[in-house]
């Protein structure tokens, strides 16, 4: 079993590498950030929307709130100041929740019905919890990939950069 102190990090370091991205972004206008990349979710803006909006699904899951979950695909800010204060909010909350994590809630299951194909699973919670916060790692990946190729450099992902290794 994965111990809260593994989401702990995992949530930490999500709120730390979309704060960098976030940044990042900033450096290129609105109109590079929403043009089609070719990526899966089509743009920059799309792919962060899209990643807020899986944190969300999941988060109403696990707490109740939001209570009510848009349909897949659906922009959930077409302004990037709008999101990023999505982003940050949610982030914070992430972290916040994921600190209170318990061993025994982890090891419950969790019965929901998916947005993506309409299935109906009944899962660890603990399991989807790695999933909200990988599901992030994989499409922040797809994001620095193209940052290198429009020649912007995030830096280094490595967890073990996180400030709070540093001595």
């Amino acid at each position: 079993m994965i111990t809260s102190e593994y989401f702990r990090v995992m949530a930490d370091y999500n709120m730390w590498m979309n704060e960098r991205l976030f940044e990042l972004c900033r450096s290129i206008d609105d109109a590079e950030r929403k043009s089609d990349k070719a990526a899966f979710f089509g743009s920059i803006h799309g792919t962060l929307n899209h990643i807020l909006y899986g944190d969300l699904a999941f988060m109403s899951r696990f707490t109740g709130d939001p209570a009510v979950i848009p349909e897949l695909g659906v922009e959930l800010h077409d302004d990037f100041d709008e999101l990023w204060q999505a982003r940050s909010s949610l982030d914070n909350r992430i972290c916040g929740w994921s600190s209170k994590l318990t061993a025994e809630w982890l090891e419950q299951e969790l019965t929901y019905t998916s947005k993506v194909d309409g299935i109906t699973r009944t899962v660890p919670q603990w399991v989807l919890v790695v999933h909200m916060l990988n599901h992030q790692t994989h499409h922040r990946g797809q994001i620095t990939t193209i940052f290198s190729q429009l020649g912007l450099d995030v830096g280094t992902t490595d967890i073990p950069f996180m400030p709070q290794f540093q001595s």
